[in-house]
């Protein structure tokens, strides 16, 4: 059996943990808009035609931002196309996914739907095959009240107010050679700074997010972001990270330890924006935005659903629908405590993506929606990591694996509510094929209550929620825990993931 020792000490702050932390990611992909979170002709659709069982699932998920339109979809689009009349508004080729994007939802109709389902829109411009001038139009049409063509024309297409966006990005994956509008780094540097000093000049209140490498594993990783920030540091206040992650060869002991490469990743970016900063001499910290972040089979969707032809341009078609399983959940758990560990620097992500796409949420047209086992350990972080982040100074047993070298077995996060003095321990036990007991030290937090113990784990480790079994894959109560005084001792079945909730009253 492998141990593991923590302590949760209000003093050993990370850093305060942002909301934006825990958001998603909605891109005109495959059915994530219609026959997801959009289909008219559903029996529980609004008047809008936007689906209401999707609409409440995404309120238990508790997603924050969401980042909007795209994606790779974002570098061919023209938004003018997405306001307006919808009778009037064209169809046109989306080159990145191969298919046929109607327009049917665009803007309005998307920023409407956000806020009831209480989300923030992180919006992206295309600067593939566009640039400023179209990122300033598009600006001006959204956020400015009054007093232009622009602003006239939001208020014609029924939409008085501003829809006053704060968070911006400039562009998308730009380092990829897959790609519409790829660049170099140097090329793309220059375009996102001379954008972002123009949206500035317009909004100075906004939020702008840099595209940073779109994997670890480019071969410009690093260069990339040094030349990039060396063009836009002053300029942004986020670099983005993006990161996939599948099981390659059958090695489940690396793709367990997945959240070990998020961490590096992380480390490594911000040691290249400290780098610009101390070069430039400058008091501003940059931050990360993970903007698209989740475990995706790739290699599935290049063998098996990817579209071609000159004349095979179908509308929403079934693409990036992968089944998650309980490993896939435990390791989306995992990432999700990287991202808590690195709260100081990341203060916005974005899990990728919200619905039927490599999804937490799935539908079925004229059918049911569910929750795909990645969901449980989103929506349980999401709803109860509040406050600070805490270095919890974790001791574990190690393994080796292929990919990632030496690993802790046990992984953890901890969070801290000064105000209303709750806490959470978020653990996982990477082990395949032993159980892991961990010792959380209690004693710097006073009096202590268990509120609530799950986790996630099952004997069959590929277990998954299906059309035809919707339930298979549940949270379960978390019972293998003993309270001491100053600790409690948890122990975790192999492959497994957990949150624990606490109550604290601090000691006089």
């Amino acid at each position: 059996m492998a141990t593991a020792r923590l302590t949760l000490d209000p003093r050993r702050r990370i850093g305060p943990i942002n909301r934006r932390m825990f958001g998603s990611f909605v891109e005109h992909l495959g059915r994530c808009v219609y026959d997801g979170i959009y289909e008219p002709g559903h029996e529980d659709a609004d008047a809008a035609g936007f689906r209401n069982d999707v609409k409440e699932l995404i309120k238990e998920l508790g997603i924050s931002t969401v980042r909007y339109p795209g994606g790779n979809f974002v570098s061919g689009f023209k938004w003018e196309d997405s306001v307006g009349p919808v009778e009037h508004r064209p169809k046109r080729l989306d080159l990145a996914w191969h298919s046929t994007e109607t327009n049917e939802v665009g803007l309005h109709e998307f920023a409407s739907w956000l806020e009831e389902v209480g989300g923030e829109l992180m919006l992206a411009v295309n600067l593939g095959t566009r640039g400023t001038q179209e990122a300033l139009e598009l600006l001006e049409y959204c956020n400015l009240p009054f007093g232009t063509a622009l602003a006239q024309e939001r208020a014609l297409n029924r939409r008085d107010k501003p829809f006053d966006i704060k968070m911006w990005c400039l562009g998308n994956e730009m380092d990829g050679p897959w790609q519409i509008g790829h660049r170099s780094a140097d090329d793309y540097g220059k375009l996102a700074s001379q954008t972002a000093k123009a949206m500035r000049q317009l909004d100075p209140s906004i939020e702008l997010v840099a595209c940073g490498s779109s994997s670890a594993d480019m071969p410009t990783f690093g260069e990339w972001e040094r030349v990039v920030l060396g063009h836009t540091y002053d300029d942004v206040d986020y670099i983005s990270c993006h990161a996939y992650y599948e099981i390659k060869d059958g090695d489940l002991g690396s793709f367990l330890a997945s959240a070990a490469n998020m961490d590096r990743f992380i480390d490594s970016v911000t040691a290249t924006a400290d780098h610009i900063r101390a070069v430039r001499g400058s008091n501003k910290t940059l931050n990360i935005s993970f903007d698209e972040w989740n475990v995706w089979y790739n290699e599935r969707f290049e063998k098996v659903d990817k579209i071609t032809g000159i004349d095979n341009w179908p509308i929403a078609p079934r693409l990036l629908e992968d089944t998650y399983t309980v490993v896939d959940a435990v390791v989306v758990g995992n990432l999700l405590i990287s991202l808590l560990n690195h709260a100081d620097r990341v203060t916005s992500a974005s899990l990728a993506q919200l619905v039927n796409v490599i999804a937490p949420i799935m539908t079925e047209p004229g059918g049911p929606s569910w929750k795909q086992t990645t969901f449980f350990p989103f929506a349980l972080t999401s709803n109860n990591a509040h406050g600070l982040a805490l270095d919890t100074g974790i001791e574990s047993d190690t393994y080796d694996t292929s990919a990632h070298g030496t690993v802790r077995t046990v992984d953890a996060a901890a969070t801290y509510n000064p105000e209303d003095g709750t806490a959470s321990v978020f653990l996982v036990n990477r082990s395949t094929d032993q159980p892991s007991t961990i010792t959380i030290d209690t004693g710097h937090l006073g009096e202590v209550r268990i509120v609530d113990a799950r986790t996630l784990t099952d004997p069959d480790v590929y277990a998954s929620n299906t059309l035809s079994q919707r339930d298979r894959v549940r949270l379960q109560p978390l019972e293998s825990l003993e309270e001491h005084k100053g600790s409690i001792t948890v122990t975790l079945p192999p492959v497994a993931w957990a949150a624990v909730l606490l109550e604290t009253t601090p000691r006089p």
